[in-house]
């Protein structure tokens, strides 16, 4: 599993964010699409919302990894 730290001062990042961010999608567009198609899942829940924010110790999986939120 991976850690994925979120700024200094930040509460939250959104789920299409962390996508692009760690380069698991290529574009927001992209992130949009597996995130509807049910292909993500947060804290082991399907996840359908590409605005879900995640918080720290939220864990996010996708495509065989995982990603926690630090």
């Amino acid at each position: 599993m991976e850690l994925f730290q979120l700024r200094a001062g930040e509460e939250f990042i959104r789920l299409g964010q962390v996508l692009k961010a760690v380069g698991l999608v290529g574009t927001g567009a992209e992130a949009k699409e597996v995130i509807q198609e049910g292909l993500v899942s947060v804290n082991g829940e399907t996840e359908t919302r590409r605005g879900r924010k995640l918080y720290k110790g939220d864990i996010v999986s996708y495509d065989g990894k995982e990603l926690e939120m630090g």
